[in-house]
């Protein structure tokens, strides 16, 4: 399928900004209208990103995997993700499948308006969300370094 004109144009800017803003655009791939890729700076902030041809914004996701066994722990957290989301100006996804729960955060920025700054800021913001989360969701084990284990 032809890329259309201003598909070229969202693409090559998008990459030019990420690049400006020291992000190396990673395993791109296009099809149907629509252009994914992944991004990462030297100091390991990843995610992804999505370009659709209908659509007007710039989309960046996230995603947290756990295994199935953890579907109750995220529920229980799901008024506290919401709140952060909100916080940050995201929205989020939960997929429970049989082989593992997903977890995604989304945050976009209209096109009309993506240029440097509002790029940073919004990857500023959005990092940020990721490690807030990060810290709510990770699981933390109650015995500590050192600690004996079992029967004496």
């Amino acid at each position: 399928m032809k890329q259309s004109k201003i598909m070229r144009e969202r693409i090559r800017r998008v990459r030019v900004l990420f690049a400006e803003l020291g992000y190396e655009v990673v395993d791109p791939e296009e099809r149907d209208g629509a252009f994914t890729a992944g991004f990462q700076n030297e100091a390991g902030a990843k995610a992804g990103f999505y370009i659709d041809e209908e659509s007007r914004f710039l989309e960046l996701a996230f995603s947290f995997t756990f295994s199935p066994s953890l579907a109750g722990f995220l529920r229980s957290k799901m008024e506290e993700i919401l709140r952060l989301c909100y916080e940050y100006g995201s929205y989020f996804n939960l997929q429970q499948l049989k082989k593992e729960t997903t977890l995604t955060i989304f945050t976009k920025v209209y096109f009309a308006g993506l240029n440097y700054y509002a790029l940073k800021e919004t990857l500023r913001d959005f990092q940020e969300n990721i490690s807030v989360l990060r810290e709510l969701v990770e699981i933390k084990s109650e015995n500590k370094k050192g600690d004996a284990h079992g029967d004496p």
